[in-house]
This record gives C-alpha cells, sequence and structure tokens, in this order.
C-alpha cells in the first residue's frame, strides 16, 4: 500500500498503520494504491444541490486578524505599493525563518519571509531583475550576492541572452513579441499541493525514489537531464518538511483531520511561491478536494460549520498576501500586482455529476466576509448541471464584487478530463500529469503593417520582418495583404517558437521550478503556450480591406503609416460571419504555423487569445491601422472586440466572440464583458437571473471564458479621483481581477474607455 524501499519490515508496519489512520472513513480506492488525487475526488466527496443558506459570517478571531491585515495593506499602499523588501537574502523553500501576522489570532500559519508583506529577492530567474527591483523602491541589491551571481553562477535571463540570435532580441525590443519570460519566472506550473495532504511528503519522497530506480540506465540526455531534476524534487521535497517543521508542523505524514489537510496543502503551496517568482502561481483546484475532510469532521463531531469557515477564511487571507518583488517594466506588462493565485471551482465529473460542494460556496463567501480582492483568482468551471442554487449564488457574487470570472468546463473537460486546473487567467492542464510552458504574446497587429510595409517596423524604421518591396497601391486589395501577411506569420511563428524553446530550456537549467515538479508525476505532458494579441483589430483591419475601402498614406520615408478609411465596413463583435470569420482563420492559420516547429521536450502547441492588461503597453508599439485605429491607442484586451465597435449590444458580442474555436486556441480565450447593473434589470434577483441566462446561451455556443464586471462607469471615476476611498474596488480585466486603484493612471483610463454594456 505504501511505497517504500526499505528492509524494516516493523517500520514499514508502523507506516502503513499511521496512512490507515488518517484515512479513517474514506472510501478506498486506487488512490488509496498509488498517488492518484482524482480517484481519492471522486471516490469521497459529497455534491451539494442546495443554497447559501448555511454559510457563516467571519469569527471574531478572522475579524480582527484581517483587522490587522487591512492595516498593513494601507500601509504598503502608502509605501508606493511595496511594503518593504529584503534585498539581504535571496529567498527559497527555507530561506527565512517564520513569520507572522499575530501568532495568537492564526489558525493558517506560514509566510513567504519573516513578516508579513515583506518581499525577498529571486535571484536565479535574473539578477538584473532583482537588482532593479530593489532599486526601483529604495533598496540595494546584497553586493556578495551580486558578485557571485556575476562571477560564478548564470541565472535563466543571463542564460537566455546567451544564446539569443540578434534576430530574437530585435523582435523583443520592437515588441512584435512581448511579454516573453526571459527576465522573470515563467510560472503557470501547477504543483498539486492537494497530495501534500493526501499522502505526507514522506510517501511523496519513496515514490520518487522508486521512478528513479525504474529510469532507464541509458544515459542520453533526456535521461542524464530527469534524473538531475528528479534528484531536485527530493532535495526539495526534504526542505519543504524542514520548513513545516520551523512552523512546528511535521508534514511527513498525511493529514489526519481538517486543520492539518488545509495547513499542509498551504505549506506546499508556500514552498512554491517561495521558491519562484512566476508569472503566476495558481493553487489548483482545491476546494472539492478539501471538503471531503471537512465533511468527514462534520459527521463526527470534530468541527463546527463555524470553524470550517474560519479556517478557509485565514487560509484565503494568506493566499491575499502573497507578495512577488518585481520590477516597474514588470508593471507594464502584467498591472496591479497580480500572482493569479487561480482557484478552479465547481465543473462536472466524466460520470455526469457535478463538482460542487459546500466548500465551492464555502471559499467564494470569503468575497463577503473579507470583501473583494483580486486574489486569489476565482474561477468557476460552468457545466450545463451546475446546480441552479450554485449558479444564482455565483452570478450575485460577480453582480455585487466583479471578482469572478467564468470558464466553460463543457468544451474543457473532453481534452483534460474532470481534474484539471486553471493556470494564469485561462489555461487548463490536468493537475500532476501536465504542465505548461508559458511564452506571453505575438502582437498580431504589428505583423499586418509589417505585411504592408515589407517587414520594416513603423516605429523604429528598422527591418525586423521578412524584406519585401513596401505596398505600392494606392488602396489596399485585400488578396495582396493577405499574401504578404502569410509570408510574415510564417517568419513570425518560426522565431516564436524558437525564441521559447532557448527561453525554457534555460529555465529549466538555471531556475528549476523543483518542489512545483515534485508534486507531478515524474512522467507528463507539456504544453507550449503561443499568445495573441490584437485579433480584433487585425480582423477589422482585414475586414475594411475587403469590404470597404481603405487608401494607404506614406510619409516622409515611404512607408505607409496612416491610411483613409472611405466606406463602412463589418465589425468584430456584431455578430456578422463576414469579419468574425476572418477573425476565426487568423486564429487557425497561426496555430498551424507555429506547429511547423518542433518545441522544447516535444511540447505541444498551444495558442491563446490573451493580453492581461498589455493591450495599452501593445498599443504603444503599434502604429495607425487599417481599421481606424491611430498610433499609439490601446489594442482591444484579449478577444473582445474594438472599444465602441459593438454597434448592436452585448448579446452579439458574446456570440462573435463565442465563434472562435477553443480547440484551436487551448491556452485560452480571454473575453471581458461588461455592463451596468441596469442594463441586467431592475431588482438583484431579476439582475442575477438575467446573468444567468446570458452566460448560459453564451457558453451553449463552446465559448471558452468570460470576466464579468457588473459596475456603474461612474464608481471608477470617483475611484480615480479619490482612490484612499476605493481600496477594495476590484474589477476584472483580461483574465484575472486587480484593484482598480493600483492601475496606473493610463491604463484606468483605457479601462473605462472599454464598452460598459447599457443594453444587452
Amino acid at each position: 500500500m505504501v511505497i517504500q524501499i526499505i528492509k524494516d519490515k516493523s517500520y514499514i508496519i508502523i507506516e502503513r498503520m499511521l496512512i490507515l489512520k488518517a484515512w479513517d472513513n474514506f472510501r478506498p480506492g486506487l488512490w488509496m494504491h498509488e498517488i492518484n488525487v482524482r480517484d481519492f475526488i471522486q471516490k469521497n466527496y459529497t455534491p451539494y444541490d442546495g443554497d447559501e443558506s448555511f454559510l457563516e459570517s467571519p469569527t471574531e478571531t478572522t475579524k480582527n486578524l484581517w483587522d490587522k491585515c487591512t492595516e498593513l495593506l494601507k500601509e504598503e499602499r502608502q509605501k508606493n505599493g511595496v511594503y518593504e523588501v529584503d534585498a539581504e537574502i535571496p529567498i527559497n523553500i527555507t530561506s527565512h525563518p517564520p513569520g507572522y501576522i499575530d501568532k495568537n489570532l492564526e489558525i493558517i500559519f506560514g509566510l513567504q519571509t519573516d513578516k508579513p508583506l515583506k518581499r525577498a529577492i529571486n535571484v536565479y530567474g535574473g539578477l538584473q531583475h532583482a537588482e532593479k527591483a530593489c532599486q526601483a523602491y529604495g533598496y540595494e541589491i546584497n553586493k556578495d550576492i551580486k558578485e557571485f551571481f556575476q562571477k560564478h553562477r548564470r541565472t535563466h535571463n543571463d542564460g537566455v541572452f546567451t544564446a539569443y540570435t540578434e534576430e530574437m532580441k530585435l523582435a523583443r525590443k520592437v515588441g512584435i513579441i512581448t511579454g516573453l519570460p526571459d527576465s522573470y519566472g515563467r510560472g503557470r506550473i501547477i504543483g498539486d499541493y492537494r497530495r501534500v495532504s493526501l499522502y505526507g511528503v514522506d510517501f511523496l519522497i519513496e515514490a520518487k525514489k522508486l521512478d528513479l530506480s525504474l529510469l532507464s540506465k541509458e544515459m542520453n540526455d533526456y535521461n542524464i537531464q530527469l534524473r538531475e531534476e528528479i534528484f531536485d524534487q527530493l532535495q526539495s521535497l526534504n526542505e519543504l518538511k524542514e520548513m513545516a517543521l520551523s512552523y512546528g508542523f511535521d508534514i511527513s505524514k498525511p493529514a489526519n483531520n481538517t486543520h492539518e489537510a488545509i495547513q499542509w496543502l498551504y505549506f506546499g503551496f508556500l514552498a512554491a511561491i517561495k521558491e519562484q517568482n512566476g508569472a503566476a502561481m495558481s493553487i489548483g483546484r482545491i476546494s472539492t478536494f478539501l471538503d471531503i475532510y471537512i465533511e468527514r469532521d462534520l459527521k463526527q463531531g470534530l468541527l463546527t460549520e463555524k470553524l470550517a469557515q474560519e479556517i478557509i477564511d485565514q487560509f484565503v487571507i494568506k493566499l491575499r498576501l502573497v507578495r512577488h518583488l518585481r520590477t516597474p517594466e514588470y508593471s507594464t506588462l502584467f498591472a496591479g500586482d497580480p500572482n493569479w493565485v487561480t482557484e478552479a471551482i465547481g465543473g462536472a465529473g466524466v460520470d455526469g455529476r457535478h463538482l460542487v460542494t459546500k466548500s465551492s460556496y464555502r471559499i467564494l463567501h470569503t468575497l463577503e466576509n473579507l470583501g473583494p480582492a483580486p486574489e486569489p483568482n476565482m474561477t468557476v468551471l460552468w457545466a450545463k448541471n451546475l446546480p441552479r442554487n450554485f449558479m444564482k449564488y455565483c452570478s450575485k457574487l460577480s453582480i455585487n464584487t466583479c471578482a469572478i470570472q467564468y470558464e466553460n468546463d463543457e468544451v474543457m473537460r473532453p481534452y483534460y478530463g474532470d481534474d484539471y486546473a486553471i493556470s494564469c487567467c485561462v489555461s487548463a492542464m490536468r493537475l500532476g500529469t501536465q504542465t505548461q510552458y508559458f511564452g506571453a504574446r505575438c502582437n498580431l497587429a504589428k505583423l499586418l503593417l509589417y505585411a504592408i510595409n515589407g517587414g520594416i517596423d513603423e516605429i523604429t524604421n528598422q527591418q525586423v520582418g521578412v524584406e519585401m518591396p513596401v505596398y505600392d497601391g494606392e488602396y489596399l486589395e485585400f488578396e495582396e495583404i493577405m499574401r504578404r501577411l502569410e509570408i510574415q506569420m510564417d517568419w513570425l511563428a518560426g522565431l516564436y517558437v524558437n525564441a521559447m524553446n532557448v527561453i525554457h530550456y534555460m529555465h529549466d537549467k538555471y531556475a528549476y521550478e523543483r518542489i512545483e515538479m515534485a508534486l507531478h508525476n515524474t512522467d507528463i505532458d507539456r504544453f507550449i503556450a503561443f499568445g495573441m494579441a490584437g485579433l480584433s483589430v487585425v480582423a477589422d483591419s482585414l475586414s475594411a480591406i475587403k469590404y470597404g475601402k481603405v487608401k494607404a498614406i506614406k510619409d516622409e520615408r515611404g512607408l505607409i503609416t496612416d491610411f483613409e478609411v472611405e466606406q463602412d465596413y463589418p465589425k468584430f463583435g456584431n455578430d456578422d460571419d463576414r469579419v468574425d470569420m476572418i477573425a476565426v482563420d487568423l486564429v487557425k492559420n497561426f496555430l498551424r504555423k507555429t506547429q511547423k516547429y518542433p518545441t522544447y521536450k516535444n511540447g505541444i502547441h498551444t495558442l491563446s487569445i490573451l493580453t492581461i492588461t498589455s493591450n495599452v503597453m501593445y498599443g504603444k508599439h503599434t502604429g495607425t491601422t487599417p481599421d481606424g485605429r491611430k498610433k499609439g491607442e490601446p489594442l482591444a484586451p484579449g478577444v473582445n472586440p474594438l472599444h465602441g465597435r459593438e454597434e448592436h449590444g452585448a448579446i452579439a458580442a458574446c456570440n462573435s466572440v463565442a465563434k472562435i474555436p477553443f480547440g484551436f486556441a487551448r491556452d485560452g480565450v480571454s473575453f471581458t464583458f461588461s455592463t451596468v447593473p441596469s442594463s441586467l434589470g431592475k431588482t438583484l434577483d431579476e439582475q442575477t437571473d438575467n446573468l444567468i441566462g446570458l452566460m448560459h446561451g453564451y457558453f451553449i455556443q463552446d465559448a471558452h471564458h468570460i470576466n464579468v464586471n457588473v459596475i456603474n462607469i461612474d464608481t471608477l471615476k470617483k475611484a480615480m479621483e479619490q482612490p484612499e476611498q476605493y481600496p477594495d474596488l476590484t474589477i476584472r480585466v483580461s483574465g484575472y481581477a486587480v484593484h482598480f486603484t493600483k492601475l496606473s493612471r493610463e491604463q484606468q483610463e483605457e479601462i473605462i474607455q472599454r464598452t460598459f454594456y447599457k443594453r444587452m
């Protein structure tokens, strides 16, 4: 039952007895004989069809603890967003002594450093990134550390730039490929933190040792690298135990009760966020798993509903305090200081049973008990058989908090089964058996201008793309522009894949995610995630060329840098197949082009239409486009229509977005939907029902994702002028939520410019 490579049989018997006690009253299954959390969940969870009436308000202990955190968060805002920096000690799993908010009030323990909100340097991702981040907030990195890494130890960032070609560096500089994780942690890898609770760390160590013993003895490149990675994984698991023991907890054995299950799971996640400054550090899919422990303890009288909610509330408090030290440049890409601690909630099993439990409600209820917040990134997996009561509760919370996103379980489940989680914003992967290599996105709108200008960058005047003559006609002709775009797209796809291969080779070599990968199977499938920005701008531009009349205007350099749109044309976001199918074809075509090029570790090519808040920065790098958008203006976020282009209301916009095929964009299709409350109805009940109806209609078309904001624009404008009055104002952007007041003025203004539907 327990994997042990130990001769002492009496020790094995003792181990077996301890595990059996921890598993007392759980239904047996395959999970008892192998690491298989999904089987444990399917055998033991209790679906819940009722409403939220059982939920409890926060305890006085939680209120007092959160009040202390609120004061700390206020001080953090007053200090330009960074409370304190430890520039002396590079952070790792065991680098810092135990930290507490108030030990007498805390139930769930553990901080990244020795103080709440104190950020530490993570050097292995990039020395320059760590150094610039320190300087930006008035600190200087430890000179000995700086000298050591300059002379003796290469970082991920250094490694990447030793291998980059000049072409890659230029493409990065001009912004045709932007946001590459070459100077910061790639993130998006989700450890199956539930394994720590269910099996204990010693079990996981012995399983990894067994995997190591069974590896092929042939010392080829792959096996040599894998053996070293498993060695590192084993080391990290031992450090995880050491870190937990510093807080007084022995997590070598399985959790015996609810409190231990949540604490053990959190320690696993804490080790990950101490070791990596990843672009996204998702928590996974934990609420239904944890509900099994809660239900067992409730039945045995070991727990009350009040205490169950208190433990969940305090766990979420810890997730809200996650902090990484990052540069101001990073914030222009990923605004609002996000961590994407994404939790996937609900969905349905392959057997047809929904996966909603009382703990699905409990974790969402923290938005009421603690107030709205971006973290954890609450993600509801929408399935057609979700309980109506749960739909109503989620809808009500969306209206009251703007803090939930929805993803279509019906389109993801056929690819990923029923135990997947969401990485970052919208990207699915099976927990423990699949992982992802993240790769930011390319600027498709800029690429269209390369097609028109023969590969010359319209901003810098450099030859970046494939060299060809500048388009020479007075009016743009659709067939010729498409021919040119095909050539430039082939070039960009190859460059993009090869840049990604460099990045992920170097990240594995110099900043390997030891603990996150220790909480995966040894043999896993990998995705390599490409992204696309500016889809709706390019679709509209090509539509204008095909169905309207676009005159090309050259500047003194002989480049086409302006356009006169002389006739109206179909615009994306109005449920018009003429332009919507242009967008669909662009997505299919670009994915197919990337698939021509082999990837690092045979990763499976995926594609996202996702910009985060980078659509503002992408727009700055992009000249005037043939759709009428002017130089420097933002692109639309994600797959959204460009601001103001939706002429037929919200439903038409949803219908256009729903046509983007998930099978060709499995890394995610991010759609941010914003509306004023009155458009949904006069009363909260009416608004709730209408929002459910809207999502039903959207998802039944196989649409993938929707952020939901229900808010009046005047509220956002007031928050811009009086930010101190709106510290918790949360709004969803492209795939994640932010505190609105943490955005720059420019980013706030762009959000206000977005379409807030006043009619369906």
